[in-house]
């Protein structure tokens, strides 16, 4: 399990990888998704992430990040989730 300001660390690092600011960073519980992004550039995890295991975290951010660039699941989004993390498909809760 991590920190909330851990798991917002780590949003911001790879947000910096991916070359996105997001505005803001929420955390709390979602009953259906395990993140999600305004187009204000808001993204909101669900709180149960900060205790699954490094690579789901990493997934789930780096997909909401993407979605400030590409707001659909569309070639480039995958291509890109595939470019950082070598997978193609998208995780959902």
């Amino acid at each position: 399990m991590i920190t909330a300001e851990e798991f917002k660390q780590d949003v911001l690092n790879w947000a910096q990888r991916v070359g996105v600011e997001p505005r803001e960073i929420h955390i709390r519980q979602m009953r259906r998704k395990w993140g999600s992004c305004s187009t204000k550039g808001r993204l909101t995890f669900d709180a149960s992430l900060l205790t699954e295991d490094v690579e789901k975290r990493t997934r789930v951010m780096v997909e909401e990040l993407l979605h400030l660039k590409f707001p659909n699941h569309g070639k480039m989004f995958k291509s890109m989730l595939n470019a950082y993390l070598g997978q193609s498909k998208s995780t959902v809760k």
